[in-house]
């Protein structure tokens, strides 16, 4: 067994950019066993062909309940009975029905919305009569939001309920903080979809009780709970740091903002450069090991819990010539901002739609747009799931 690196060791500097670090671990080898912030020790993977590998690699699990990897059984467990915690053939089965309901003709629909929604953000930005606002707040936030609660059917009075338990979930602050946020969420998408039930809509949640396949296969109750909360946390926790962290990068690199303004036809690319230089998504969610595993030449025991870097992945020189460099004129395809395998997401169109449109209209309706605030003042979300400051300062008048 190799020695144990403790990332928890590198402070702040870890948090603010990992970066570095990853770097230090890729010259050394692609797989560590290493000590993580918060306590727990388990396998990183870092390499960009051993990441890739690893998401492709049936004997990574996902199912840790089915495994019995769970100690605190309970009602609030159906949260996690959801595509992204299953194996196939169960992965397969929600994962075709839940597709069904989320089709790209269903995204591209959204694109006016989308766009209504940016727009108004945008007006109420730009009334505040000093010229600064925290983008996180202003937009960032509220658009994915809007977008996913309205697609679902989240009645408008429930999402900042809905918005902290989410923080504390994906950007933990305590045990028992994020039990509490267990317990509260699951009890509202089962009241919810019980209310969806007695009073169908048109949103994505009444279209999911209703869906069936051929055979007549439909979403359990647990499933049901478990899929809304995956829809709902991962329809936007990802989105809003796929724009604070994209627009950080083209404000920090004036150069690359420039030629973006000169020629929107770079919009698309610089999106995808963004996902690629600071993706919203550091490590993919937790694996583990259902027998001994080779990834890149290191032996993984069975039973093992095993985190996967996409952000050190899209940052490999062995892929991306230049990696650290912010270049919004690369070939950024490959990089693993959402993913790789049968656990790529599913929310990518609608992500890339979001980002392109309110990028877009932010460029447009604030040409002087700049960062308001000196790095070291940001504040960085915990954890090692979701990557992103927790505002971001901006102003646009010179």
């Amino acid at each position: 067994m190799p020695d144990i690196i403790d990332l928890g060791a590198y402070g702040r500097g870890f948090t603010t950019d990992p970066y570095p670090y990853y770097a230090k671990l890729r010259a050394q080898g692609p797989v560590h066993h290493v000590r993580i912030p918060s306590g727990q020790e388990l396998w990183l993977v870092v390499g960009h062909d051993a990441v890739r590998a690893a998401l492709t690699d049936p004997r990574l699990n996902k199912d840790w309940l089915s495994a019995g990897l769970q100690s605190e059984a309970g009602d609030e467990t159906a949260l996690f009975t959801n595509m992204l915690d299953a194996d196939p053939p169960h992965h397969t089965r929600l994962r075709k029905l839940v597709a069904k309901e989320f089709t790209s003709r269903r995204v591209e629909a959204l694109r006016p919305r989308v766009q209504q929604i940016t727009d108004e953000l945008l007006d109420a930005m730009l009334a505040a009569p000093d010229g600064r606002a925290d983008l996180v707040e202003a937009l960032a936030f509220p658009l994915p939001m809007t977008v996913i609660c309205e697609l679902i059917g989240v009645p408008s009075m429930d999402r900042e309920a809905f918005r902290a338990w989410s923080n504390e979930l994906v950007a933990p602050t305590g045990q028992e903080a994020v039990r509490e946020a267990t317990v509260a969420m699951s009890d509202y998408l089962v009241g919810l979809i019980e209310a969806k039930r007695k009073a169908p809509g048109d949103g994505l949640l009444s279209a999911l009780i209703r869906t069936s396949d051929e055979d007549g296969d439909q979403l359990s109750r647990e499933e049901l709970v478990g899929t809304a909360f995956l829809l709902l946390v991962a329809g936007h926790e990802t989105t809003v740091s796929l724009l604070s962290n994209g627009v950080r990068a083209l404000l920090e690199h004036p150069a690359q903002l420039a030629a973006l303004r000169a020629d929107p036809s770079l919009l698309d690319n610089a999106v995808e450069e963004m996902l690629r230089y600071d993706g919203p998504v550091e490590t993919a969610t937790w694996r583990f090991t259902s027998e001994p595993v080779d990834i890149g030449g290191t032996l993984i025991p069975a039973g093992e819990s095993v985190l996967v870097s996409l952000a050190s992945a899209s940052r490999d020189p062995e892929r991306f010539a230049a990696a650290d460099d912010f270049d919004i004129t690369r070939d950024a395809r490959g990089h693993a901002a959402f993913g790789h395998g049968i656990h790529f997401c599913l929310g990518a169109p609608l992500a890339r739609l979001e980002g392109r449109i309110a990028i877009r209209s932010l460029l447009e309706r604030c040409p002087d747009l700049a960062l308001d605030a000196e790095a070291d003042a940001l504040t960085w979300r915990t954890g090692m799931l979701i990557r992103g400051t927790e505002q971001l300062p901006v102003r646009w008048h010179v």
